[in-house]
């Protein structure tokens, strides 16, 4: 299995071959490849893929780097077919946040979409997974987060305001014209939630 880790707008990926897109490539028999040297490389390059026998076991390796965290987020869908988007430090995203201890993931997912949006969801179907690494500053630590995704719809009641002390700017209701717009300012890990929810 191949996974993808992104750091921020760039992604390290370990796969058994290149997958032609534009980037570095590693190859690396036993699949080994430290933070600090993705680090490094990811400083001049957007993309680098590490090409390896075993993926998995390569990903394990590096991942023992990180603190590792879960999360769960979502898009939520109101009958009229808008998405519930957000603006984040001046950037389109979709809210998510940690999972508490003994909360499901689609509990967690339901609980920080009401919390970042005031917006009230049920869940629909899981999306995807996607793993995001960064320095976070205040436990001075790298951390590697998973975050399920899911589709949810819209319950009545709740009103859409943003949670400005999350940094959250505005919340708005995207017809798919808007969705469009705002997809290429988007992390790449909010545009394959995007990429999900339009395979359906």
């Amino acid at each position: 299995m191949n996974h993808v880790v992104y750091f921020a707008d760039k992604s390290v990926a370990f796969t058994h071959q290149p997958s032609g897109a534009e980037g570095v490539f590693v190859i690396s028999d036993d699949g080994s490849v430290s933070r600090s040297k993705v680090t490094k490389i990811l400083e001049t390059h957007k993309n680098l893929e590490v090409i390896t026998s075993d993926p998995d076991a390569a990903y394990q390796r590096f991942s023992a780097d990180f603190f590792y965290v879960e999360a769960a987020g979502g898009v939520v869908v109101r009958e009229s077919g808008e998405w519930l988007m957000m603006r984040r430090w001046s950037r389109w995203d979709l809210p998510k946040g940690h999972v508490e201890p003994g909360e499901s993931y689609e509990e967690c997912a339901v609980r920080e979409i009401k919390e970042e949006t005031g917006v009230d969801g049920e869940i629909v179907r899981p999306l995807c997974d996607t793993l995001h690494a960064y320095f976070f500053p205040k436990t001075n630590r790298w951390e590697l987060k998973r975050t399920y995704w899911f589709e949810l719809r819209e319950l009545e009641g709740g009103v859409a305001q943003p949670q400005k002390e999350e940094g959250i700017e505005s919340v708005s209701w995207c017809d798919e014209r808007q969705v469009a717009e705002n997809y290429e300012g988007c992390y790449p890990t909010i545009r394959r939630v995007i990429g999900c929810m339009r395979n359906r």
